[in-house]
């Protein structure tokens, strides 16, 4: 079969139509993909410039972070004193028994020294 500028095709209405249907869905869909992609990009940089803008630091915010940071170590500094608080009271508290255990001894001698005394 040749096919020419004088060839006859012969079809009929119904797939004429379906043809057109179809392209005119075809398009539309198209249509509609490229719009919603168009509408995500401009979400996203807009969404990006709102994140670029929120990221600048202004000069309350410097102050802050360095409050912030006289904080922490204005914290570290306690939490290490509480530390040698605590030892200290482990100290005190040995050398409280200690101090008593002396003052029970010292008793006991002097009693022995009273003892003895009164004898002679």
């Amino acid at each position: 079969m040749k096919v020419n500028e004088n060839t006859k095709v012969s079809t009929d209405l119904r797939t004429i139509a379906g043809i057109i249907a179809a392209v005119a869905i075809a398009v539309f869909a198209y249509t509609e993909l490229t719009a919603r992609l168009v509408s995500l990009e401009t979400s996203r940089e807009l969404f990006q410039a709102d994140l670029l803008k929120k990221s600048e630091q202004l000069p309350v915010d410097q102050e802050q972070l360095m409050l912030l940071e006289d904080l922490y170590k204005t914290v570290e500094k306690i939490e290490v004193r509480i530390e040698d608080m605590m030892h200290n009271k482990v100290n005190i508290q040995f050398l409280q028994k200690n101090q008593e255990k002396i003052l029970a001894d010292i008793e006991k001698i002097k009693d022995k020294v009273r003892a003895n005394g009164s004898k002679h």
